[in-house]
């Protein structure tokens, strides 16, 4: 067969993978009926909190990417509202979708406005950029946990080898800013041109005040989340301190790393619920801990995820497409923000809205 269906080769793979996953829960789950009832005690009070402290989270964290995109693109920049609807649509599709298809998608929610040519490339560095700052909260964590809390030693190699490759990924973008120079990509190959447009997204790097700025407010943005954490914790009477919470935060993020199906549904709940057992909870009550952990998180990620997907005029379809769309990236401007023609060309070429 030499042309294979894609979407339904895609609906298949999923298929088999959330069948695995059920069998998987089923044989070597947790009791569900525990699982059920550890719902009747939640103070949902704490559950309202954990949702706010979530949500003041995105905001800080797209305001990071904001300071990222200032460094990378010429004025005129997107305006904060427009990035945090970027950044809201690629949390939904983080959340709903396998693999990192959010990264792509605010990227090309973001380049449907501008104007430059090479910014989907540019953006691309941005968000690179962006995630990178998550790595000096994330070795802070790290160090966190690994002075106060108490650490199952099946965690501890998974923990390092995180903390590791983060470092790794953290110096080789240094060394890409620092070779970064600006100058016109005329006469360049086209290989050449993506990696200078690419490196232009990482100048933040080379800026101290804006990158100070940005890791402050990513580290804002991870405290918010590890008071998330402990405010569920509390919802559930767990009888645990912070550090606790700072141990599910990171294991909650080494398990998600890789979305192998919407969410990871199943395997975040069990790599939360493993280490809580270190501190007298039950594995099953645990697990009811994790679910509604996760549900906190994507209630933000998917709520206003939908509400910017609606606000900007795409539809989910779009979304889960966004990746295999020949112009999701292009860096053709809008319909309604035409550029004149280059005088070589005989005539202008009709464009499709994305």
């Amino acid at each position: 067969m030499r042309h294979v269906d894609r979407p339904s080769v895609r609906i298949v793979v999923s298929a088999a993978l959330v069948a695995l996953v059920v069998v998987l829960l089923w044989w070597r789950g947790p009791d569900w009926s525990v699982v059920y009832h550890s719902f009747d005690f939640v103070h949902w009070r704490w559950i309202i909190a954990a949702v706010a402290l979530n949500l003041a989270s995105v905001v800080v964290r797209a305001a990071a990417w904001q300071l990222v995109i200032e460094q990378a693109l010429p004025a005129p920049v997107p305006r904060f509202l427009r990035t945090f609807s970027a950044f809201c649509v690629g949390l939904l599709g983080n959340a709903v979708l396998p693999g990192r298809i959010g990264e792509i998608a605010r990227v090309a929610v973001l380049r449907r406005r501008l104007r430059m040519r090479g910014s989907s490339v540019t953006l691309l560095g941005t968000v690179f950029a962006h995630r990178l700052f998550d790595l000096i909260p994330v070795v802070l964590l790290v160090l966190y946990v690994l002075l106060t809390a108490k650490i199952p030693n099946w965690a501890v190699p998974s923990l390092l080898l995180f903390a590791a490759i983060g470092g790794s990924l953290f110096a080789f973008a240094m060394a890409s800013a620092r070779r970064h120079r600006p100058q016109g990509l005329e006469g360049l190959g086209r290989i050449r041109s993506l990696l200078l447009m690419a490196r232009g997204g990482l100048q933040v790097m080379n800026r101290p005040l804006p990158a100070i700025g940005a890791i402050l407010l990513q580290i804002t943005g991870w405290v918010f989340q590890l008071f998330a954490v402990y405010a569920v914790m509390e919802a559930f009477s767990f009888d645990v301190h912070l550090p606790a919470a700072g141990l599910v935060l990171l294991l909650m993020n080494v398990a998600t790393i890789f979305p192998l199906w919407p969410g990871n549904i199943g395997l975040l709940q069990a790599a939360v619920a493993l280490p809580l057992v270190q501190y007298g909870i039950a594995y099953s009550s645990g697990f009811a801990f994790g679910l509604v952990l996760q549900a906190v998180e994507a209630s933000v990620g998917v709520g206003i995820g939908l509400i910017f997907l609606a606000r900007e005029g795409l539809s989910f379809a779009m979304l889960r497409d966004f990746p295999e769309a020949p112009d999701a990236l292009a860096d053709e401007p809008l319909a309604d923000e035409p550029l004149a023609p280059k005088p070589e060309e005989p005539s202008a070429r009709a464009s499709v809205p994305g």
